[in-house]
């Protein structure tokens, strides 16, 4: 029988030892759009043989590894105080976790004792384990659309089995709300409060797998810049000018709430963005600016971005 593509089954689970797969369950799934593996990523070397003859020598695959990449909805668990379902996904990008109970959980940057999750993708019965996993995001929110978290992992490469797959259970993952002015507030940018059309946000991990002769094999998360756009209604000088802004050494704030119900609040902070320049864009015939910007840290370090679920 045929596989069908849409019968395909993630799951993921943090590692207490780097690379040891800790077995993730069906309750370590987690909802996802737009799934793409690439099963076997590998640098090709050629033999490039010289012979009497024509024809291609054979190659051979050096530092084989899997990439993995899928959107999650950027909704909370449902339950203040409890990690969304893919909370492990976050720290496996490089952040840390704080849960105050019943309260909030926040994920901040570090920049060491990374986190690495072993993800389980099940293709209709073929079953692709990726250990030693580590790697980077973008948020995205636009007005009329759901906003959304998209992931890219690389991992260590084991060789596929027929795994029947695992039977999920769906938690922690509340139903998203649409980026809208009813459902999404507090926004400011270097204290003003504009009138946002769209956000995105890249944490920029630079990743890098390795295997060295005498080492294991291990995927690296070695620097980060995070970086994004936002778009808003153009403003009068008078009201903000984001290009004396941009020209001045200043950073400023960057926030914004998405949701407004408890457990399904998420609240977005980069309190330090130093903007770049400018640009005019046109949209039903008014006027935008898009403004690029850098999400620095402070000399305290690792605090340049925070996500909290509330």
């Amino acid at each position: 029988m045929p596989l069908l593509t849409r019968k395909r089954l993630i799951v993921a689970k943090i590692e207490s030892t780097y690379g040891t797969d800790p077995t993730p369950t069906g309750s370590n799934a987690f909802l996802v759009r737009n799934l793409e593996i690439t099963p076997l990523e590998a640098e090709t070397v050629s033999r490039d043989l010289v012979r009497p003859y024509l024809g291609a020598s054979d190659q051979l695959l050096a530092e084989t590894r899997v990439s993995i990449t899928f959107e999650v909805e950027m909704a909370g668990s449902g339950t203040a105080g409890t990690p969304p379902a893919y909370g492990p996904l976050l720290k496996s990008c490089g952040l840390s976790e704080t849960i105050v109970a019943t309260t909030s959980v926040t994920y901040a940057p570090v920049s060491a004792s990374f986190s690495s999750v072993t993800i389980y993708m099940n293709v209709d019965g073929i079953l692709h384990k990726v250990t030693g996993a580590r790697g980077t995001f973008t948020l995205s929110g636009e007005v009329s659309q759901i906003p959304t978290i998209s992931f890219t992992f690389t991992g260590i490469y084991n060789a596929p089995t027929d795994t029947a797959q695992l039977t999920p259970t769906y938690t922690n993952q509340a139903t998203p709300v649409i980026f809208k002015e009813t459902n999404t507030s507090g926004f400011q940018l270097f204290s003003y409060a504009g009138c946002l059309q769209s956000f995105s946000f890249d944490i920029a991990n630079e990743i890098v797998y390795r295997e060295l002769v005498g080492c294991a094999k291990e995927v690296l998360l070695t620097n980060r810049a995070p970086n994004g756009t936002v778009m808003i209604e153009a403003p009068l000088l008078a009201s903000k000018d984001y290009f004396a802004a941009a020209i001045a050494t200043a950073t400023g704030n960057l926030t914004f709430q998405h949701g407004q119900t408890a457990g399904n609040i998420l609240t977005f902070t980069a309190a330090q963005a130093d903007l770049g320049g400018p640009t005019y864009a046109d949209q039903d015939g008014i006027q935008m600016l898009n403004i690029p910007y850098i999400a620095v840290p402070t000399s305290a370090g690792n605090n340049e971005v925070s996500l909290a679920f509330t």
